[in-house]
């Protein structure tokens, strides 16, 4: 009888895994489907916002950086759904964003002052 228990007990142990780990899985899948579907939907705007070679020269730094291409996207999603970029971007009107970008990187300085 003490081992028919411990069997069930086990049994249901093991269902209970199953199904936590079922339930991960399914989470995992969504989020991958709306990480998909927001990727997609950037790469909708940016066709619209930028210039083949405005989005050549974006995915030239995507290569090098995707944390500062991620941080460019979003940047100019955000002036498009303003209604600041009227137009497609050249790529020189995108290379003028990026020193604008750089520019306000390399204003920040540190000193130390010793007693």
């Amino acid at each position: 009888m003490p081992d028919e228990l411990e069997d069930i007990r086990r049994r249901r142990l093991q269902e209970l895994m199953q199904n936590q780990m079922q339930q991960q899985n399914q989470q995992q899948m969504q989020r991958a489907v709306q990480e998909e579907q927001v990727a997609s939907q950037i790469k909708i705007i940016l066709n619209q916002i930028l210039e083949p070679s405005a989005r050549d020269r974006l995915s030239n730094i995507r290569i090098a950086s995707p944390e500062f291409a991620r941080q460019i996207e979003i940047l100019l999603i955000q002036l498009y759904q303003g209604g600041q970029l009227p137009q497609k971007l050249s790529d020189e009107n995108f290379k003028k964003i990026l020193e604008k970008i750089r520019s306000k990187k390399k204003d920040t300085k540190i000193t130390i002052e010793s007693k």
